[in-house]
């Protein structure tokens, strides 16, 4: 039995599961921040959208970390910076791939994904159901 479970832990770290099939794209706006201000109420969701088709998507460790740092330029550029460094603070810690949550990197697919390049099936896959944004 012991062998069994060491198996499978082995076929996760290697991948050796079937092909993955990337799930509609959503958003769920900031996540657990909020998507603007009291006056403005959406003034960075946009921002967020954005952000969350990267990390719906997800990739390498480098594309997640230009993804946020889009994010805080985009925020900063709507003119709140010091509200721009707390959300890439946020989604640096909150945005891992390790936790099971529905805004983690590569989101779109099945829980538990690593960083790593998509392979030219899931770019297909996500051209195909690539949301258009505004």
């Amino acid at each position: 039995m012991k062998h069994l479970f060491f198996l499978m832990f082995i076929c996760l770290l290697s991948g050796c599961a079937e092909a993955d099939t990337l799930k509609p794209f959503t958003t769920d706006g900031c996540s657990s921040f909020p998507d603007g201000t009291l006056h403005e109420e959406t003034l960075w969701k946009s921002c967020c959208t954005a952000h969350d088709v990267s990390y719906w998507k997800g990739g390498t460790y480098e594309q997640r970390l230009d993804a946020d740092k889009a994010l805080k330029a985009c925020v900063a550029k709507v003119g709140k910076p010091a509200i721009a460094e707390v959300m890439l603070a946020g989604v640096r810690v909150g945005g891992s791939p390790i936790w099971p949550t529905e805004f983690r990197w590569g989101y779109g697919w099945s829980y538990f994904r690593w960083y790593g390049e998509l392979t030219e099936a899931e770019r297909d896959q996500v051209e195909a159901l690539k949301p258009e944004l505004p």
